[in-house]
């Protein structure tokens, strides 16, 4: 785990929990721990991925509710279309 932290492989949060755990005998082999390590970081990456995809979501909404404010505040009272009567 060493050699992966100052590779810059694992932060320093994840060799943390990783070395309470690995002190605690979870890991019964080096094989094991390589397939955590992979887990974390896919999962670390998933989520980065879902927050930038949920940013870019609230930027459009905004920009779009933006749009909508100004071209509402642009028309006229006087400008807006009666119902048509039956």
């Amino acid at each position: 785990m060493c050699r992966y932290r100052e590779a810059q492989k694992i932060d320093k949060h994840l060799y943390h929990s990783l070395y309470a755990k690995a002190k605690g005998n979870e890991f019964k082999n080096k094989r094991v721990l390589m397939e955590h390590i992979h887990k974390a970081k896919a999962e670390l990456l998933r989520t980065k991925a879902l927050a930038e995809q949920s940013e870019a979501r609230k930027d459009r909404a905004r920009l779009k509710r933006e749009r909508r404010a100004t071209r509402l505040t642009s028309r006229a009272p006087a400008e807006k279309p009666e119902k048509a009567e039956k």
